[in-house]
């Protein structure tokens, strides 16, 4: 048991600042009360769910979402606040320019758009320290014979190889996929076999991004996480839950199996310390739900299927493996995973000084009031603000 909760103690998953604001479906953006108005506000959020959790210790960006004129005070007013600026978060998909794609457009003038604000977040990166620069495209076409396929995959390569040219030494790409939408007859960056086939020609400073809401219904989404680890590929994943679509819900909602099957996996491929570089990140829109409630119940939930994965008796389940005993190999799982852990989890924020029950505490602490009241006026933060 020590060597669970050891791990326990190691493990971090990146918040996204985004997730701090308002959103909500093509149809409608609804608001809340206290929302951020600020990247400064969204760290003083994202600092609240690490201090009940001791387990967020990093917020990522998403660039222009969260411009300042200065990326170095940013980087400071975070650490001052108890945590860091993880990745940067580029975004190539919301001005009119980027209709027909972005570094995959037609238009030669659009891709260097695209390309240098590509560019423009590695300079970011080298003010705010991160290590991290997350590409995904929302590139691809409508209709067949709109765009050639091939002519837009070189294009592709083209500006991921001018990307990656310019990181520095300690700086890496992550490269996302999905599989549809906005374009819905092809996507440029589909799935996780494009991903890894333009990282492995780029080079080791690129890794692939797994979505977990990215994917087709009934993608065995494990198998990828052990192909892309085995491969030494995989570099980071954005954590949420889909029911349909790639909907955002708030990870371990609606498949709570999947995200211990998933981190399993990580358990098996010796990957959950942070010290192997996988990065675990929330990535999900809280559309009705109070925010930071939601984000640290979303902490909760990866953290409650990564102690079931550690408790998964590995000596068993590959005696019953090699046996070829396939019912002995499905129980050791399942054993694991109908285990309550939370008693487990409760005790191991009691031993770090922090209280058992995150959420309850969040509600104690009056921080929902204070900001509700403190950010009355102006203009709160959301999709395109």
């Amino acid at each position: 048991m020590t060597a669970v909760t050891d791990a326990l103690r190691r493990q971090e998953i990146e918040l996204p600042s985004w997730a701090f604001g308002n959103s909500g479906t093509r149809f409608k953006v609804f608001s809340q009360p206290g929302v951020p108005r600020s990247p400064q506000e969204k760290i003083d959020d994202a600092a609240v769910v690490h201090r009940l959790t001791g387990v967020a210790p990093s917020v990522a960006l998403h660039i222009p979402w969260d411009k300042v004129a200065d990326y170095a005070a940013l980087s400071a007013y975070a650490k001052e606040q108890g945590v860091r600026l993880g990745a940067i978060n580029t975004n190539v998909f919301q001005d009119d320019d980027y209709k027909l794609g972005s570094v995959t457009n037609p238009d030669p003038r659009i891709r260097r758009k695209a390309t240098d604000h590509l560019l423009e977040c590695i300079d970011i990166m080298d003010q705010t320290g991160s290590r991290d620069l997350k590409l995904w495209f929302s590139d691809g076409t409508n209709y067949p014979g709109q765009d050639d396929i091939w002519d837009r995959q070189d294009r592709l390569a083209a500006a991921l190889r001018e990307t990656y040219d310019r990181l520095g030494e300690n700086q890496r790409i992550l490269l996302e996929y999905k599989f549809f939408e906005p374009a819905f007859y092809s996507t440029d960056v589909p799935d996780w076999g494009t991903s890894y086939a333009h990282c492995l020609e780029l080079g080791p400073k690129a890794t692939v991004c797994i979505d977990t809401g990215h994917h087709a219904p009934g993608t065995n989404i494990e198998f990828i996480v052990a192909f892309l680890l085995r491969a030494g590929k995989l570099g980071a994943f954005d954590f949420n839950s889909r029911f349909y679509a790639d909907d955002d819900l708030m990870v371990g909602s609606a498949d709570p199996f999947q995200l211990f099957r998933i981190m399993s996996e990580i358990v098996r491929g010796d990957a959950l310390d942070p010290a192997r570089g996988i990065a675990f990140m929330l990535d999900q829109c809280h559309n009705i739900e109070a925010k930071i409630p939601a984000i640290i119940r979303s902490v909760m939930n990866v953290q409650e299927a990564t102690a079931k994965a550690l408790l998964v008796d590995r000596p068993a389940l590959r005696k019953a493996q090699q046996e070829g005993d396939v019912l002995a190999a499905n129980a050791v799982l399942m054993d694991a995973y109908n285990t309550d852990v939370r008693p487990l989890l409760a005790d191991l924020r009691v031993e770090q000084g922090l209280d058992p029950d995150p959420i309850a505490a969040y509600h104690r602490s009056g921080y929902a009031d204070k900001i509700t009241a403190e950010r009355a006026d102006g203009q709160q933060a959301g999709w395109g603000a």
